[in-house]
């Protein structure tokens, strides 16, 4: 065979993202066929004939014995990953099954997310619930278990549940009735969290393979939308059917390098799997922990996809929860104090005056830099949201030009202050006492420039941090008297 033959042989290379593509697009492209010709198929353009967008399978039908009909859709899921949705219908017996299942492996970690609903459009949320998770809305104190897996939304996941429960109602009644009131009391909690009268609630995801979701959403704040990963246990491991490793020997496969005790070890580079949020492609999460002299230990973790070169970087602080919040106020009056480091935590809010800047908690997430790389990130995310996002739809083009006017004014005004042309106050207020203004100064001595002050936190800020619910002791509740005991005992 000569060298030209082979050639094709050798360059063709099929990319899965011809595939799994979001619905939107398999169905734009299914319908943009002219009349009278085949639609072009999603994934090649070519003709329907040829590879429509939903693969039909004959397949036997478990309850009458009789063929029917699977129908798959490859798909990927913004922000998440590619999956399958199945869909079976036996036209025989009517029975009707739908399920989603991951395209991809197990993932190396397993994976937790957590919503906290407060208004009816958090109802909307996407969930991708494989076979292997385990969902709990935390205040009903119900838990579904791994089984069928569900492309669904909240309100679709809730819904489900209720409407099981309900049915087996009067077979409950019957058999069980000892059960039937305290089912009879879930189901009325369910529905009322349907009506959206039971705000707020929590609902979690639990899936050891990794591979469930919970969408989040950009304007959430902290505590509303939580995602983490853990190192499975050997028993998760088991029942994965990946064998029986242990936690230390997963963390050697991801290159953590781990103290005999398992504590991280200072100044060292943990390397992480992850998924960009942006194309979907595998990259590498880097985490480093830092420990800021005369403040606490940070984990810096920044994360760069060499696909589609999205780069993100940002700083957690731990600690307990201190009993009030920090207010941090540094007066910035040259090049000097431009260059002091300071560390914004993902809870803090900035503010600066004279500069008419307002930054809310959680808009820029945690950032440990200097003063002028901050106000540089806040003027750069700023500018390209007003000025280069959506042009003709809402962006730069669609201002009007006095409101063009005021907004370049206020650029004016941050650039010379980057460029310490003018002085400025830097207002760090936070909640959890998280953030860091580096004193130029010996402690104990005061730093002139720097003023902190304690203050108790709000309401709402113990509400959005989840620390009204929080309970550090008693966790079986209240001891019972030497009576009370004896007579449970009895």
């Amino acid at each position: 065979m000569s060298t030209d033959d082979q050639t094709p042989q050798v360059t063709k290379k099929q990319d899965p993202q011809e595939f799994f593509q979001t619905i939107g697009d398999k169905v734009k492209n299914f319908s943009a066929a002219p009349d009278g010709e085949d639609a072009p198929n999603s994934a090649t353009g070519a003709a329907n004939d040829e590879r429509p967008p939903v693969e039909e399978v004959e397949s036997l039908c478990m309850n009458c014995g009789k063929n029917g009909i699977t129908r798959l859709l490859l798909t990927a899921i913004p922000y998440f990953r590619e999956v399958v949705i199945m869909s079976f219908y036996c036209e025989h017996c009517n029975t009707k099954n739908n399920e989603i299942q991951a395209a991809g492996t197990i993932q190396p970690k397993g994976c937790h997310y957590e919503l906290r609903l407060t208004t009816n459009d958090d109802f909307q949320r996407q969930v991708v619930k494989s076979d292997t998770a385990t969902v709990k809305f935390i205040e009903m104190d119900l838990e579904i278990p791994p089984g069928r897996g569900q492309l669904t939304n909240v309100e679709g996941l809730l819904t489900t549940v209720v409407d099981d429960l309900e049915m087996g109602q009067e077979a409950r009644k019957e058999q069980a009735p000892e059960l039937f009131p305290k089912v009879a009391e879930i189901i009325a909690k369910g529905r009322s969290m349907l009506l959206g009268d039971a705000f707020p609630f929590r609902l979690y995801v639990d899936d050891p393979a990794g591979n469930s979701f919970i969408a989040p959403d950009l304007k959430d704040g902290v505590g509303k939308w939580e995602k983490r990963e853990y190192i499975r246990t050997a028993e998760q491991n088991a029942s994965l059917g990946i064998g029986d490793s242990t936690a230390s020997a997963e963390a050697a496969a991801l290159n953590m390098p781990l103290t005999a005790d398992g504590e991280i070890i200072p100044d060292e580079v943990y390397n992480f799997p992850a998924t960009c949020p942006g194309c979907m492609h595998p990259c590498t999460t880097h985490m480093k922990m830092v420990d800021i002299p005369h403040f606490k230990q940070v984990v810096i973790m920044s994360t760069v996809c060499h696909d589609c070169g999205y780069r993100s970087n940002d700083v957690k602080t731990g600690g307990e929860v201190p009993e009030q919040g920090e207010r941090i106020t540094l007066r910035v009056e040259d090049d000097t104090d431009l260059a002091r480091d300071i560390l914004k935590s993902e809870t803090c809010a900035l503010k600066c005056p004279e500069l008419h800047l307002e930054v809310n908690p959680g808009t820029l997430g945690g950032r440990f830099t200097t003063v002028e790389g901050l106000l540089t990130q806040v003027r750069d995310d700023l500018r390209s949201q007003i000025f280069e996002t959506g042009q003709g739809q809402g962006g730069g083009d669609s201002l009007d030009p006095k409101e063009r006017s005021q907004w370049e004014s206020f650029f004016e005004g941050l650039d010379a202050a980057i460029r310490g042309e003018r002085p400025f106050t830097v207002i760090l207020s936070d909640p959890l006492a998280s953030s860091f203004v580096q004193a130029l100064v010996d402690p104990p001595a005061p730093d002139p420039k720097i003023q902190r002050e304690k203050y108790d936190r709000t309401d709402e800020e113990e509400e959005e941090l989840g620390l009204r619910d929080m309970k550090t002791e008693n966790y079986a509740g209240p001891e019972l008297t030497k009576e009370a005991a004896d007579a449970k005992e009895s």
